[in-house]
């Protein structure tokens, strides 16, 4: 059955067509304005592109002064939006109705410096501007979420009221997907392009899940994208026994509570664009503000049942005062893989993926009595590694609330 894929943005359902979205390109499009989408809100979709790169118009800058580009910045025709320079060279790609920036690398992308300007939830760092866009009517219904690289035309002076639009979309280089549970047949694409992906987890008051966090490293894996656990509130809990869950998967794990220092962190989303993923009342909003202490992000109390409000209604995309991005998701109830198979997650491991090969058609891979042939039995030295990841593979199978905080 061909799947379908659920546009977040505009709550309408369209034919998925994967990672790569549809577009085409008109002449008068050739010399479009590389941007980063960073927000969306009923159709319209905040971007931020250097402020360089933007026509003048009479002095005026998008939202309020965010200040002056950075040398480095306008040196450099990408901007710092992530996979723009790609695309901005591909010009020759485009002008034949390709996708530019598909030849983008997920590790080659360069991030903007400098801390937040006004703007409200779609701040833009000192350097860019941000301009609200909609979609041109050639784009149809493609997806389009934060973190897409998107090229404009139009209005981009950034001014109230201003309206650009988008005319391509790059293919993605990662995605992550979620189904609202495993019997749905609709994906939702969350964020596009991230390389990295933060599991915040608390380990009290929400009790932690291993079964939500198997799923999450799922979902990375099988996007591209790197898993890292940040745990919080460690000060309520000992972590030892939930941490020593992950030890055979080469699991990156950090504290991100409120006395925890934020210097590991910050090394680890330097230049990165990183989605921040959740249940709601972990700690996510509060180590937003402790990154970006002008994202003035909604910190709610924990309920008396264990589960958090929901204090981040859309996703939104914040610079990283020393360089990258960080995007702030909802707090999520489920998260389902319906889109995800054995494999996808078997192939993020690459001493473990070519064995696969030898398995019998229809391998699960979880071995005995399920799969008595699994190639993976047969591995030398691997036994914990192929525990550890069958436990992935099990969490595929269940959408057990509990699991996964529903």
């Amino acid at each position: 059955m061909r799947r379908r894929e659920y546009d977040e943005s505009d709550a309408r359902v369209r034919p998925g067509r994967g990672s790569r979205p549809r577009t085409k390109t008109r002449p008068e499009h050739r010399d479009a304005v590389p941007a980063m989408v960073v927000a969306v809100d009923r159709g319209r979709w905040s971007c931020v592109l250097a402020d360089g790169d933007a026509a003048p118009d009479d002095g005026a800058s998008a939202a309020g002064d965010i200040g002056t580009p950075d040398p480095a910045d306008a040196a450099d025709d990408s901007g710092g939006i992530p996979g723009a320079a790609d695309r901005a060279s591909n010009a020759d790609a485009a002008e034949r109705g390709g996708l530019a920036g598909a030849a983008a690398g997920p590790t080659g992308a360069a991030s903007p410096t400098g801390g937040t300007g006004s703007g409200g939830n779609s701040p833009a760092p000192i350097g860019f501007r941000r301009v609200v866009a909609m979609r041109a009517r050639e784009l149809g219904r493609t997806p389009i979420v934060v973190g897409d690289n998107v090229d404009l035309v139009g209005d981009l002076s950034g001014r109230p009221d201003a309206l650009a639009r988008i005319v391509r979309v790059a293919e993605r280089r990662t995605v992550l997907r979620r189904t609202a549970d495993d019997t749905d047949p609709f994906e939702r694409v969350v964020v596009g392009n991230a390389e990295q992906l933060f599991i915040v987890v608390a380990l009290a008051d929400p009790p932690p899940r291993t079964g939500f966090v198997e799923r999450a490293m799922a979902a990375a894996y099988a996007g591209g994208l790197q898993p890292i656990l940040c745990l919080t509130k460690h000060d309520l809990a000992g972590e030892s026994e939930f941490a020593s869950e992950f030890t055979d998967l080469d699991l990156t794990i950090v504290h991100g509570g409120r006395e925890d220092p934020l210097e590991p962190i910050r090394e680890l989303l330097h230049d990165k664009l990183t989605a921040l993923l959740g249940h709601s009342g972990v700690g996510k909003s509060t180590l937003v503000n402790r990154l970006v202490p002008d994202a003035e992000r909604a910190v709610g109390e924990v309920s008396g049942v264990g589960k958090g409000r929901h204090t981040s209604t859309q996703s939104v995309a914040l610079p990283l005062p020393g360089g990258g991005w960080v995007i702030d998701t909802p707090g999520i109830r489920s998260f389902g893989l319906a889109h995800i198979t054995a494999d996808d997650v078997i192939h993020a491991f690459a001493d473990l993926s070519g064995a696969i090969e030898d398995c019998p058609r229809g391998c699960t891979h979880l071995g005995p009595p399920a799969d008595p042939e699994c190639a993976l039995d047969e591995l030398p030295g691997k036994h914990r590694r192929v525990a550890a990841v069958r436990l992935l593979l099990a969490a595929l199978k269940s959408n057990d609330p509990w699991m996964t905080g529903g």
